[in-house]
């Protein structure tokens, strides 16, 4: 599944993606911010891209709009559809999905390739 999203990235049809808010806490993780950078990995821990955060929002799953569904570029036809896509991701990983769970929902651009990630490593 990390290859097709990655390649999804990378070919700029995926620029966002969503959270569960109850992950963060479980992994002792803070949020991402706006600006922030990420290496976007592959099935080996390879960076191939380097994202840059451009929006962070919370919000109850009900509440996702469908522009932030349709920029996760997966090929939903519509928000009912991606709300069963992750309903039943989140549900098969053994976290049910509520219309009030709290999702965190994540813009972002890529900002360089493999390059910058070795200049960004190496600097």
């Amino acid at each position: 599944m990390r290859d097709e999203l990655n390649g999804l990235v990378l070919a700029g049809a995926k620029r966002a993606t969503t959270g569960l808010l109850g992950e963060y806490a479980e992994e002792d993780e803070r949020l991402e911010h706006v600006g922030e950078r990420l290496a976007l990995l592959d099935n080996q821990g390879v960076a191939v891209a380097v994202l840059e955060i451009t929006g962070v929002e919370v919000t109850a799953f009900s509440d996702v709009t469908w522009e932030h569904a349709a920029a996760e570029g997966e090929g939903d036809a519509d928000l009912d559809a991606w709300r069963a896509v992750h309903r039943r991701f989140w549900s098969g990983a053994g976290t049910p999905v509520e219309n009030d769970t709290l999702v965190v929902c994540l813009a972002f651009t890529v900002t360089g390739g493999p390059a910058v990630v070795a200049e960004s490593v190496s600097a």
